[in-house]
């Protein structure tokens, strides 16, 4: 086989590969060229000068001590003044709360005092109630709360809903109150205006006793008897009838109102008879009008 000349093989250079993010030109543009140009070219520009970096020239480097020690005296001078008015302020606090607490010193000093006359002023006004006056002396204190009594009667106990409950109508909507479930001053005055109707003798709530001048009022949702607040569960002993007393009360429009409470409102109550309970004293009395009993006549 004859040899025949074979044409000379030309290899074409392989083309570099593409780079991965050749499709995002300007975000590569903003990773290689972070710097700004402006700033580039001025930074250069500083560096041909010899002004980059720290003042060189002596006046520069003084007018930076200058500036550096200026600094330095404006901080030294706020932490000391700081460090000057501390005790001062530290001192009209004290001051402050030493004057505050004399204020309560003195204030419950009064209080007691307070405390102390009217529960003297009580004192003389049940021992003047119980002086002989007609055969009616112990009538008149037992009526006006002046001793204290212990009996048969019952005793009802009232508490709040265990939760909030809701709902339009009740006896309590004309009144203006609002449905929480919980037991307001009008509640308490009629349950305990109804124990009075059904022939209650002496009545109490919560070992506050009642006289025929004792307000049942609120202090937000709180039940106030004679200005001193009441905790629930509200204990209310009655000394009367035990027998006759509950069954009249449950009969009466009030004890029907507190029937509608306990339905509509989850107000919880129990009524109980009991051989004997225990009134204490009206912690105060106020007399208003007072008049000298008549002699009888034959009476020495």
């Amino acid at each position: 086989m004859c040899g025949m000349s074979q044409p000379p093989h030309h290899r074409t250079p392989a083309s570099p590969p593409a780079r991965p993010d050749a499709s995002m030109s300007l975000l590569t543009h903003v990773m290689d060229h972070s710097l700004d140009e402006g700033y580039a070219e001025a930074s250069a520009r500083r560096e041909a000068d010899g002004t980059a970096g720290l003042p060189r020239t002596l006046k520069a480097k003084l007018g930076l001590a200058a500036g550096l020690v200026l600094a330095a005296l404006v901080v030294t001078l706020g932490a000391a003044q700081a460090r000057v008015a501390a005790p001062v302020l530290a001192k009209e606090r004290h001051e402050l709360i030493d004057r505050v607490e004399r204020a309560d010193e003195r204030a419950d000093g009064l209080e007691r005092d307070i405390e102390r006359l009217r529960t003297n002023v009580a004192d003389r006004q049940r021992a003047a109630l119980k002086q002989p006056g007609g055969g009616q002396g112990e009538l008149v204190a037992l009526l006006s709360g002046a001793t204290e009594v212990r009996g048969p009667g019952v005793k009802l106990v009232v508490d709040d809903a265990k939760g909030s409950s809701s709902g339009g109508g009740g006896p309590r909507e004309s009144a203006g109150f609002s449905d929480t479930g919980r037991l307001r001053d009008r509640d308490m005055q009629k349950i305990v205006n109804g124990l009075w109707q059904s022939g209650a003798e002496a009545v109490s709530i919560n070992g506050q006793r009642l006289t025929q001048l004792s307000a049942i009022r609120a202090a937000g949702d709180a039940i106030l008897v004679d200005n001193k607040p009441l905790v629930p569960p509200y204990e209310v002993l009655a000394v009367g009838d035990k027998k006759r007393l509950g069954t009249a009360f449950q009969d009466s429009a009030d004890g029907q109102y507190l029937h509608v409470l306990q339905e509509n409102y989850g107000i919880r109550s129990t009524l109980s008879a009991q051989d004997e309970v225990r009134l204490p004293a009206a912690s105060s009395l106020t007399v208003r009008t007072a008049t000298a009993a008549e002699q009888q006549k034959g009476a020495s």
